[in-house]
């Protein structure tokens, strides 16, 4: 059974992406078999598909397969959010293995650690939006 386009629509997926779903549904069976595997060779398993790079790899790692280590390179807010927390700078992803190297085998336990405790990244610049009700518009 197939999902029309107009649901992948009204749920805000693009056609790039709701092909790489569509795909993943096709051969979960062979993505579920990343499950027993190391982390190095199920993030080659799930980079395999079509449209899923190594920041959707990290990222299943982290939720699915409980990698303590997946950092998600090439987040785009993450090695900023880090060099500010940790370093008090800026840092694009390469400072950023580098940085964290000292943690290996916890990098993205580090992560959720500095987020749970409320720590801060990038210092915020400008003004706050003022919150519109656009029910009374």
């Amino acid at each position: 059974m197939s999902i029309p386009t107009w649901e992948w629509h009204k749920a805000g997926v693009d056609p790039r992406r709701a092909r790489t779903i569509a795909n993943a549904a096709r051969y979960a069976a062979r993505l579920e078999q990343a499950v027993d595997m190391s982390p190095a060779d199920a993030a080659a398993r799930l980079t395999l598909m079509p449209g899923v790079g190594a920041w959707t790899a990290a990222e299943v790692a982290q939720r699915a397969l409980g990698d303590a280590d997946a950092l998600s390179v090439g987040d785009y807010h993450l090695s900023n959010y880090l060099g500010h927390a940790l370093w008090g700078r800026d840092m694009d992803d390469d400072e950023m293995l580098v940085a964290m190297a000292p943690w290996a085998g916890h990098r993205y336990r580090v992560v959720r650690l500095l987020g749970a405790e409320g720590v801060r990244g990038r210092p915020r610049r400008g003004p706050r939006m003022s919150f519109v009700d656009h029910r009374a518009i």
